[in-house]
């Protein structure tokens, strides 16, 4: 034999070896990668308490880091105020609201973070007290109270017009707006109920002091409608929101 061949063959055997070693080095640090990854972290589930200084203000329940179920909040002296649920993040079902003593004030519905539905509130006697239309977010015109013993409530202001026409001399139509009790507790909008629904973003405020609304028409000589509408919102001595609305017809087809 070569007197090279035997060290050569020594270190073929070597390096074999290494490199064998060395490939299960490497499985082995991969198998225990594959074995230490986890699931990435996709928030809290449970229950969290909110505090305000020493006092519980909150407590909400979440699902992976989503408000999931109910959420309850507190009074200062630790008396339930109010509950909501919600789904995915979503409010849900009737959110309710308590008396400072425990009875239900007041529940209203939701759909998909939206109150939509029939509004409910009660006495602390447990009476009703009123229920309040409710249509994807917006006041609908239903509308009840009830007193105390439970007679419902009649007898609600309209709206007086008053107008003064100046459209031949100064080419003005002046509309004069009030309640039929004189109740200052009032705003006055012009528009009309979209789809049975009371939309603020879709009306024009009219300028109101002391309860009484001043709408100012000015000739355009242009068509336009030959009536107009108005929507009052009107706070009652229960302390809702009755809306009541009234069509105003037109002597001239161009004021606006």
């Amino acid at each position: 034999m070569n007197k090279f061949s035997v060290p050569i063959l020594i270190l073929i055997i070597l390096l074999s070896v290494a490199g064998c070693t060395g490939k299960s080095q490497v499985q082995k640090d991969q198998k225990n990668k594959i074995d230490t990854t986890t699931v990435a972290d996709t928030g809290y589930t449970g229950i969290k308490q909110f505090m305000s200084g020493q006092y519980l203000v909150m407590e909400v329940t979440f699902q992976n880091g989503v408000r999931n179920g109910l959420m309850k909040s507190f009074y200062q002296g630790g008396q339930l105020r109010q509950t909501f649920w919600y789904e995915n993040g979503q409010k849900e079902d009737s959110s309710r609201w308590f008396y400072l003593e425990g009875q239900l004030f007041r529940a209203t519905p939701y759909r998909h973070d939206t109150i939509d539905g029939i509004q409910m509130q009660y006495y602390r006697t447990g009476k009703v007290k009123a229920r309040i239309g409710y249509s994807k977010g917006l006041r609908t015109n239903y509308f009840e109270e009830f007193t105390p013993e439970g007679k419902l409530v009649q007898g609600y202001p309209g709206i007086v017009v008053n107008i003064r026409n100046e459209y031949n001399t100064k080419g003005l139509y002046h509309i004069g707006l009030e309640l039929t009790d004189k109740s200052t507790r009032v705003k006055f909008y012009r528009g009309d109920f979209t789809d049975g629904r009371f939309d603020t973003t879709m009306y024009k405020i009219i300028k109101t002091q002391e309860g009484q609304g001043i709408l100012d028409l000015k000739k355009t000589g242009r068509p336009q409608p030959a009536h107009i509408g108005v929507i009052a919102e009107i706070l009652t001595p229960y302390g809702n929101k009755f809306l009541t609305w009234k069509k105003i017809e037109l002597p001239y087809n161009d004021l606006n």
